[in-house]
């Protein structure tokens, strides 16, 4: 479950990836705004989260470490709040810049609206993904 977990991590910065730098080339030229780039993004987080909840909740490392003792080391605190917490605002504003965009008319305004949100919630993303025992990576 974490290699799966670990896996669709990096699918999931790809999406976000692509999908800013195609939102960004849209606003830069006056183009209309792809919400279908945007959805590939959207739909990476929520999977992401939706495999991430199932750890969260079965692992040792989650739920299960919850407590005052475990606040005193910052791995153990990684793991059971710093990182599900970042991830869920993340994905929220990453939901909420899209359900934003669809709303809006003018497409250069929809088109920043996806890149603001998009970008903080990468930068939320990337400021809490464990760098050091990321299976991908090991």
């Amino acid at each position: 479950m974490k290699h799966l977990h670990s896996t669709l991590a990096v699918v999931l910065l790809i999406a976000l990836i692509i999908a800013i730098v195609i939102t960004l080339v849209n606003y830069a030229g006056n183009k209309a705004y792809n919400r279908k780039i945007a959805l590939i993004g959207l739909i990476s987080a929520h999977l992401q989260l939706v495999i991430g909840a199932v750890l969260y909740f079965t692992s040792p490392l989650g739920l299960q470490s919850f407590s005052g003792e475990n606040m005193k080391n910052s791995l153990s605190r990684l793991y059971f709040l710093e990182h599900p917490l970042m991830m869920i605002i993340a994905i929220v504003l990453i939901t909420m810049g899209y359900s934003k965009a669809k709303k809006i008319v003018d497409q250069k305004k929809a088109n920043q609206t996806v890149l603001i949100f998009y970008i903080i919630g990468l930068v939320f993303i990337l400021s809490r993904i464990p760098w050091s025992t990321w299976t991908i990576l090991n």
